[in-house]
């Protein structure tokens, strides 16, 4: 049987972009039939659940090990490279340890553990574009109350919490006119939206809150004032509230502008996921710290602005936290991780896995 290396290394070489996991899942569910011996499913989304039996005395209750199959852009192709200690990809793609580093570990975890309780193992589908694995996941399926994602860098931190974030998608209607001959009759979108964004607030609005405008696209020829502006925008908060009064900020402020130069406007805001935060003290968290610490760490508890599969796991109802994979540099092609990490990811999640078979 291949050791983490080698399996990393077969991994990443099956391409997976975001939406393109299939023929990836469906190697790794007949690896994880033949190696770990589990029962494998797909739900109706696609996202690979596998399920193994308790091993050992004191079985415990059980816990749920979450990674995501999905890369980002670029990732066709992946050539994996070994460069002394370290594993980089040839440099014209990711290296996908972000997150087949979390699969490894879950992995060779499972094979190395002594004992273990009922454990049930989930794969997402496109985590990268916004959790909609786990957002489609089956939960009526699953009995676990814990979960743990591998999806971290730190090896010492526990990730409890994350924002609440919201997607602002905006679409500004104006009047073309030409832009030489009768500028006057026209209603510039782009116009419009300008002075909006001039207006909102953006960057770290304060340490648990952020915004920001990614996107700006309007007009189509030089010579016509532009009857359309589409705008896509974003805000969280580890502070729900907050995150609310500003999006509803954005909603507004839009609007105004709008109304003001007799353009129209429409902004959808969606909540993505909804902040969350598991106390120090939870289960959850008490039994990663026991892990970490086994790894010689000082377990450090944190949150975070970002989103993670834990973010709709919590949601669930399935207290979930974020454990370190060792992956360095993630979304560019200078990705990389050590393979001592990817050993010590290995050790992280047997450690856990054993502890928690003595809940």
């Amino acid at each position: 049987m291949r050791g983490p290396v080698e399996r990393f290394l077969e991994m990443v070489r099956i391409d997976s972009e975001s939406g393109r996991e299939k023929r990836f899942l469906t190697w790794l569910a007949e690896r994880f039939r033949e190696e770990l011996g589990a029962d494998c499913r797909f739900d109706a989304y696609g996202n690979l659940i596998a399920t193994l039996p308790a091993k050992g005395p004191a079985a415990g209750e059980p816990i749920l090990l979450c990674a995501h199959a999905d890369t980002v852009k670029p990732g066709t192709g992946i050539e994996p490279v070994v460069e002394g200690a370290r594993i980089v990809s040839k440099g014209d793609t990711v290296l996908g340890a972000d997150d087949k580093a979390g699969i490894v570990a879950i992995w060779f975890g499972v094979l190395r553990a002594r004992r273990r309780p009922p454990l049930e193992i989930v794969i997402t589908r496109e985590e990268e574009v916004g959790l909609l694995g786990a957002k489609h996941l089956d939960y009526g399926g699953l009995r676990s109350r814990m979960g743990f994602v591998f999806d971290g860098e730190d090896f010492s931190e526990i990730v409890i919490g994350g924002p609440s974030h919201f997607l602002i998608d905006v679409e500004v209607r104006g009047r073309a006119a030409h832009a030489g001959m009768e500028p006057e009759r026209g209603i510039s979108a782009i116009l419009a939206v300008s002075r909006a964004i001039a207006r909102l607030p953006q960057g770290k609005i304060d340490p648990d809150t952020t915004a920001n405008v990614g996107v700006v696209e309007g007009g189509t020829v030089r010579n016509a004032v532009p009857a359309r502006a589409v705008v896509r925008a974003e805000c969280r908060s580890l502070d729900h509230g907050k995150a609310v009064a500003l999006a509803d900020t954005y909603r507004r402020i839009f609007e105004e502008e709008a109304r003001a130069l007799g353009a129209e406007a429409e902004v959808r805001v969606e909540l993505a996921y909804r902040a969350s935060r598991l106390p120090d003290d939870s289960p959850a968290v008490r039994l990663a710290a026991a892990a970490v610490s086994a790894l010689g760490y000082e377990p450090r508890p944190r949150l975070i602005r970002g989103g993670t599969d834990a973010s709709i796991l919590n949601q669930h109802g399935i207290e979930s936290v974020v454990l370190g994979m060792g992956a360095r540099e993630p979304h560019t092609t200078e990705e990389w991780i050590a393979i001592e990490d990817l050993e010590r990811a290995v050790s992280l999640a047997q450690a856990l896995i054993e502890n928690a078979a003595r809940i």
